[in-house]
């Protein structure tokens, strides 16, 4: 299993950057990083679907696997979604099933420290050159509207 994290510190508390997180508008803006037009579709809640959609409608089905709120979110990945299609048990959606996304947020002098860890069985070189670099990239995003808006 690949684990990789990603930390970031944001000058604010860690309601305002759970809240930026996750709040539909502002979570369309960091994410967009990852794919133009990326949305989410859920109620955040325990054991609720995740649809994680991009503009052409392809992106992750998920579930909620424990949501705590101000403090961590674990996110269980369960397949892929091909042009709005939801494939569990495609060769393809095999490769993210089971794969994890865990956000804790923890109070530090200075605001708030976002710890993103990720886990994937079998993810290949190319997925984690393309995480190591745009999860940075999101990260300063999310921060920039956290610190702004």
């Amino acid at each position: 299993m690949e684990r990789l994290q990603f930390k970031i510190t944001i000058d604010a508390p860690k309601e305002k950057v759970w809240n930026t997180l996750w709040n539909d508008t502002t979570y369309q803006e960091w994410t967009a990083v990852f794919s133009p037009g990326s949305r989410a579709e859920t109620d955040w809640e325990n054991g609720s679907k995740v649809l994680f959609v991009n503009a052409e409608k392809s992106g992750m089905v998920s579930m909620i696997a424990d949501n705590v709120p101000n403090e961590f979110m674990s996110i269980r990945h369960l397949g892929i979604i091909k042009n709005g299609v939801e494939e569990l048990d495609s060769k393809e959606s095999a490769k993210w099933a089971g794969a994890m996304e865990n956000y804790t947020l923890q109070d530090v002098e200075g605001g708030t420290e976002l710890t993103v860890d990720m886990s994937v069985k079998g993810i290949s070189p190319q997925f984690v050159d393309y995480f190591s670099k745009i999860w940075p990239k999101a990260l300063t995003r999310l921060r920039e509207l956290a610190e702004t808006t």
